[in-house]
């Protein structure tokens, strides 16, 4: 029995019907255009200055609401002749407000584009070094302690030197960045190189797939 050949009506209603569906996938998609946010970073920088006559910067806030958090535990004694805290005390300046404003700007996204959610490991750590809660606890606190020591002694982080030094051409804040990006492509590579070995075999394995990681576009 001969086929019946396909209309160009039924073709074109199926045409229509997939780009419908593509439309609203990127009508609905949680991800926010980077030249959009990059240039909105960019225009809040121009306000801050103009404002506070203070570049964008949170680890200076951060580490001094470390020194308000440790008063209960060291004694405010003990902090007001920290070195450190002594030179940079808890105020409610900008710095905390533009703190709480990450917090309160991060909560919103998540909650409006509905990815919030609880984990306590994340997927491509849980396949790199296994389920355990403890093990992963303790990277991320050592972790977020050589970050903002580092970040102290280098005077700014990835919002005071990579975008404020970086828009002013300061030459240490283009050194900060171009040294993050090299260790932080360096790292994800020592870390997570196995998952992405796995991946790459499993799509020659199946033609026409592409690894999890291409999919998110997480560069590994």
């Amino acid at each position: 029995m001969k086929p019946k050949p396909i209309s160009s009506e039924a073709t074109s209603v199926e045409i229509d019907r997939t780009t419908d569906t593509k439309t609203s996938t990127e009508r609905t998609s949680p991800y926010w255009s980077p030249y959009s946010v990059g240039a909105a970073i960019g225009v809040l920088s121009w306000i801050v200055f103009a404002v506070v006559n203070q570049p964008l910067g949170v680890s200076t806030a951060l580490s001094a609401a470390a020194g308000e958090c440790a008063k209960p535990i060291l004694g405010a004694e003990a902090v007001v002749q920290n070195a450190y805290w002594s030179k940079f005390p808890f105020n409610w300046d900008y710095g905390v407000l533009f703190l709480l404003g990450i917090l309160l700007g991060s909560a919103l996204s998540v909650y409006t584009s509905r990815t919030f959610r609880f984990e306590k490991v994340p997927a491509p750590w849980q396949e790199r070094f296994g389920p355990s809660v403890w093990k992963r606890m303790v990277a991320a606190l050592l972790g977020g302690a050589v970050l903002m020591y580092g970040a102290r002694m280098a005077g700014g982080c990835t919002s005071g030197h990579g975008i404020s030094g970086s828009l002013q051409l300061a030459v240490s804040s283009w050194l900060f960045v171009v040294v993050m990006f090299v260790t932080g492509i360096g790292a994800a590579w020592v870390l997570f190189r196995k998952r992405a070995s796995r991946e790459e075999t499993h799509a020659q394995i199946q033609p026409g797939t592409m690894p999890v990681t291409a999919q998110k576009g997480v560069v590994l």
